[in-house]
């Protein structure tokens, strides 16, 4: 007797649809309910009355936000930082890469440097002996100090994905184009980063999302509120406020406002450009992450 499968398959695709329809409703929802109590009233906010709409449909939060300039001198920052910082990677991690994803027979101080590199991982100086050391650079308000200090420390582990990807790909591809003459940047650059498509996008997004959400070094580095990052901004903006200095209407709007609803038009703002990027690097996310993260 042959027993019919179809009813099971169905039934089966059935339960995959609903358990992947549960999750992205699970993962939807917060962004939703931050949505809303950014647009919420402070009342309604500091009561818990908020769920799923706002309650008192109120937009003060993202005019406190918006109305300084500084606003946007601060998110022309973190644009340039994400551009500079990802586009840094793009050109560093292939180069190192490429030499490390060799065997020791064809490059002898492959173990060396990826010792070495793993240590810088895992170990560091701190906090103040970096600060002293981007002051004696003079890199103090630069946004290269943000984006050398943040690409150095995150740079390792987009090496060792990158690396993974290139000791994966067929061995032939180097036999072939040693063997038409073809010198290690040609195979690099004409072999490698085509078929690196995948890995090189999962970088830059995972690159594009720590410079645009970081907030500590502009902080640390920065002594001026005009050189300050979004993140950094927006973490300031609420503690920067003096009543004391305020006008009659910028009193009157803080009295409509309260921390959880101004947290939220900060976190969702601080969210939207990531986004928006997302969509377009998706398709690379998952096949990148886990060619580059097997080992041969």
């Amino acid at each position: 007797m042959v027993r019919d499968t179809t009813l099971g398959s169905r039934a089966f695709d059935v339960a995959i649809v609903i358990i992947l329809v549960a999750v992205a409703i699970t993962c939807v929802l917060p962004l939703w309910y931050t949505l809303a109590l950014s647009f919420s009233t402070k009342s309604a906010a500091a009561g818990g009355q908020v769920s799923l709409w706002p309650v008192g449909f109120n937009v003060s939060s993202y005019k406190q936000l918006l109305q300084d300039s500084q606003f946007f001198v601060s998110f022309w920052t973190s644009i340039k930082r994400v551009v500079l910082g990802a586009g840094l990677n793009l050109l560093v991690v292939p180069l190192m890469a490429y030499p490390l994803s060799k065997t020791v027979k064809d490059f002898k101080l492959r173990n060396l440097l990826m010792w070495i590199l793993i240590f810088t991982m895992l170990f560091n100086g701190g906090l103040i002996p970096l600060y002293l050391m981007i002051k004696k650079l003079g890199l103090f308000n630069s946004i290269w100090s943000m984006v050398l200090v943040g690409g150095a420390q995150t740079m390792v582990f987009y090496i060792i994905l990158v690396m993974n990807f290139f000791r994966n790909l067929p061995k032939e591809l180097d036999e072939a184009a040693l063997v038409d003459g073809a010198g290690p940047w040609y195979i690099l650059l004409k072999v490698y980063i085509p078929l690196s498509a995948p890995v090189l996008a999962t970088v830059t997004l995972f690159s594009m999302v720590y410079h645009w959400n970081e907030f500590l070094y502009g902080l640390v580095f920065m002594t001026r509120e005009k050189f300050y990052p979004l993140q950094t901004y927006i973490q300031q903006v609420v503690v920067m406020l003096d009543p004391s200095t305020m006008s009659q209407d910028q009193l009157q709007r803080m009295s409509q406002l309260s921390n959880r609803t101004l947290n939220a038009a900060k976190i969702f703002i601080a969210m939207t450009p990531v986004l928006i990027v997302y969509p377009f690097l998706q398709r690379f996310f998952i096949h990148g992450i886990t060619l580059g993260s097997v080992k041969e």
